[in-house]
């Protein structure tokens, strides 16, 4: 054979192709093996048992790689710890994907719109290790401009049309420069006096009446609103249980909402 004729015997545009072939099946292997860093193994929607050997599935979960934060701390994922949560639901009928009936406060629950991610407790910082979301009463170098609303001192309306209190301050993201909650002080009976806080974009003002209205929930389940730990800051999994509480209330707030309109 003559130097250089190796093509002559190779058909090289078959090799190219089933080269390419085997490259995409490794690469869909892999990427189905780093999906499954969250969420594996499964639980059994009927017994509520992890069988490992059952619900990781092919390929078998990866093995936790370590991920290093800013603040000096470490994330492992999968990780180490098996994640077990109380659902206060059960099946509508006993057959694997059957529809959750809740039995108890689906908004405090956290099913169906209001779940939420089980993000670390811990306030969300900047990058100089301050507060990212903080209210405006701490002396934040934060505004409001004179043409928009001020609602502190407005009285808040539910969706019942009733009251449940008072907004007493503004909680602003320093990093992105934006209003993230309104804080009310509420007027509830056996209530008075708490403090809870209101996602921004569940809020309408109405400037005109004086008054913010929030359409998600009814006046007495200001009362069940997740509590933040801290009058000067919000946890992660704060954050995520208060937009899934209202969030979950657009559907789960009556008994109306969560049936079909036809």
């Amino acid at each position: 054979m003559m130097t250089g004729a190796l093509g002559h015997h190779i058909d090289v545009a078959q090799v190219t192709l089933y080269a390419f072939w085997a490259f995409f099946a490794g690469l869909i292997l892999y990427l189905r093996r780093e999906d499954k860093r969250e969420g594996y193994p499964l639980v059994s929607e009927l017994s509520g048992q992890t069988e490992i050997e059952v619900s990781s599935g092919f390929p078998d979960v990866p093995d936790p790689k370590m991920f290093l934060l800013y603040d000096g701390g470490v994330s492992y994922a999968p990780r180490p710890e098996t994640l077990t949560f109380p659902i206060g639901a059960r099946p509508a009928a006993m057959f694997p994907g059957a529809p959750l009936e809740p039995t108890g406060n689906p908004l405090v629950d956290g099913l169906g719109p209001a779940a939420y991610s089980n993000r670390l407790d811990e306030p969300d910082l900047t990058i100089d290790g301050k507060y990212k979301i903080v209210p405006m009463r701490d002396g934040v170098e934060y505004y409001l401009h004179p043409a928009s609303p001020n609602p502190r001192g407005w009285r808040v309306t539910a969706a019942d049309r009733l009251s449940p209190g008072l907004v007493s301050d503004i909680w602003v993201d320093e990093i992105e420069e934006a209003v993230r909650y309104l804080e009310v002080i509420l007027t509830l009976p056996g209530f008075e006096g708490q403090h809870v806080l209101i996602p921004h974009g569940f809020v309408r003002f109405r400037k005109n009446l004086q008054e913010v209205f929030v359409s998600a929930i009814l006046s007495h389940q200001f009362a069940d609103v997740p509590r933040t730990r801290s009058d000067a800051c919000v946890t992660r999994l704060e954050e995520d249980k208060l937009v899934g509480y209202f969030g979950g209330g657009a559907l789960l707030a009556t008994y109306e909402r969560s049936r079909p309109m036809l």
